[in-house]
């Protein structure tokens, strides 16, 4: 005789294709609790955490091993892994699953976040689905809603224009990973994701939930805040590497990168020196309304600016 909850577990199979969840973590012990209790409120039963330890030296593991649930999976690293995206490399090599979805240690998701998901990735042509997110910060107790409406599509130049993907909003079907021969780039410290996607919304549709379903936490220790320099010289080094390449090069949205870039560089300097220098390098920025934008944050209490620096 066959038992009920067996009937039940070839139900989700069937309809639920597999979905591994990588977060990799690094003395996250502060928000792990937050993060991983938002894994088992899914709607959406089908998943495996692949949990990848970057030698944390706090609780984190003992915190994740305290979870009974045979879908929890513990990887430890050989050695401590100082760029973020080869310890993802590492991670993605333990996935079981058909789809593969990030969450950082200090963010979180709603419930149906997969469920509404999956049910996007019906189109066979679909890649990726991400999705709206809010920001928590930290500090304030604040949650502020992004309330873009997304593109969907082949979306590649609207993400060159405004790359507006967060890392534990997306979910990715596995196969385009494996049959584009794709993967993160350990070169980059800040913009691997941001690679990886561009390279993939080049070969694929992308869809989105147009909801909110992820909590992204701001805080003094979050590494792309405290890193802008180095995220700024990678951007730089990206596009000088990816302007020849055909696929991209096409795009009119590549030919302003440089602008982004220098609004970035403007925008960063206006924060970190002095009046004077940061005034030049507004003055010599073409006018736009990125333009109005360089000019209003000069013109804040740097104490104030450094509240939002978000930018």
């Amino acid at each position: 005789m066959v038992a009920l909850s067996d009937l039940n577990y070839n139900k989700i199979e069937i309809d639920q294709p597999l979905i591994s969840i990588i977060i990799n973590c690094f003395n996250g012990e502060k928000y792990l609790i937050e993060a991983l209790n938002s894994v088992l409120a899914q709607t959406y039963e089908n998943w495996e955490i692949v949990f990848w330890d970057n030698k944390s030296t706090d609780k984190s593991a003992e915190i994740f091993q305290n979870y009974k649930d045979d879908r929890f999976k513990y990887y430890c690293a050989d050695s401590h892994a100082k760029i973020l995206y080869k310890a993802r490399k590492e991670a993605l090599k333990k996935t079981k699953g058909d789809f593969i979805a990030f969450l950082d240690a200090d963010d979180w998701w709603v419930s149906d976040k997969l469920e509404k998901q999956m049910l996007l990735f019906k189109d066979p042509a679909v890649g990726l689905v991400y999705g709206n997110f809010c920001y928590f910060f930290e500090n304030k107790k604040k949650i502020i809603l992004n309330k873009k409406k997304n593109p969907t599509g082949m979306i590649l130049g609207d993400l060159l224009k405004d790359y507006i993907i967060k890392s534990p909003t997306y979910i990715i079907r596995k196969i385009f990973l494996t049959n584009l021969k794709l993967n993160f780039n350990e070169k980059y410290h800040i913009i691997g994701e941001f690679d990886l996607i561009l390279r993939l919304a080049a070969n694929c549709k992308i869809d989105c939930v147009q909801t909110s379903i992820a909590y992204i936490r701001l805080h003094e220790k979050n590494e792309s805040l405290l890193n802008r320099y180095i995220e700024i010289e990678e951007m730089r080094i990206w596009y000088n590497e990816i302007k020849n390449e055909p696929t991209f090069s096409s795009y009119e949205e590549l030919s302003k990168f440089p602008l982004k870039i220098s609004y970035l560089e403007t925008m960063q300097s206006i924060l970190q020196e002095r009046f004077g220098k940061s005034f030049l390098k507004v003055l010599k920025y073409p006018f736009c309304f990125d333009k109005i934008k360089l000019l209003t944050a000069l013109l804040l209490p740097k104490s104030v600016l450094k509240k939002i620096k978000n930018y």
